[in-house]
C-alpha cells in the first residue's frame, strides 16, 4: 500500500475542508485505514477511523460531530470531511492503514503512512 494525502490548505476558521487519501498500490480495500494530525511540538495524535468496509468509524472526542470519515474502496480512496473548522485544527494531517481489525487509536496500530497535508485554520 502506498498512500497519498492530500486536500490540505488555509482556511478559515467556521468552513470547511476535505482531505483524501489515495493509494497507488490500489491495495486500501484491504486495510482499515486512520488519519492522524500533528501540530508543532505536539505528538501525533488520533483524528478518525474507518473499517475495511466503511461500516464502522470512530472519533476523537475534540472531531466527533465535526469531521466525517468515508470511503471509496472502488476508487481506492478515504476521505476526511472536516466541517466547522477552528484553529486548534491547524496541523499536519496523516492517512494511514492498519493490516487488522483492532480499531487501533495509536500510531503504533498502524504500519504504512502517507506523506502528511497541511491544514492551516486562520481564526
Amino acid at each position: 500500500v502506498q498512500l497519498q494525502a492530500s486536500g490540505g490548505g488555509l482556511v478559515q476558521a467556521g468552513t470547511a475542508l476535505r482531505l483524501s487519501c489515495a493509494d497507488s498500490g490500489q491495495t486500501l480495500p484491504s486495510y482499515a485505514v486512520g488519519w492522524f494530525r500533528q501540530a508543532p511540538g505536539w505528538e501525533r495524535e488520533f483524528v478518525a477511523r474507518i473499517d475495511r468496509r466503511g461500516e464502522i468509524t470512530s472519533y476523537a472526542e475534540s472531531v466527533k460531530g465535526r469531521f466525517i470519515i468515508s470511503r471509496d474502496n472502488a476508487k481506492n480512496t478515504v476521505s476526511l470531511q472536516m466541517n466547522i473548522v477552528k484553529p486548534e485544527d491547524t496541523a499536519v494531517y496523516y492517512c494511514a492503514a492498519d493490516s487488522t481489525s483492532s480499531g487501533s487509536r495509536s500510531p503504533l496500530g498502524y504500519a504504512y503512512w502517507g506523506q502528511g497535508t497541511q491544514v492551516t485554520v486562520s481564526s
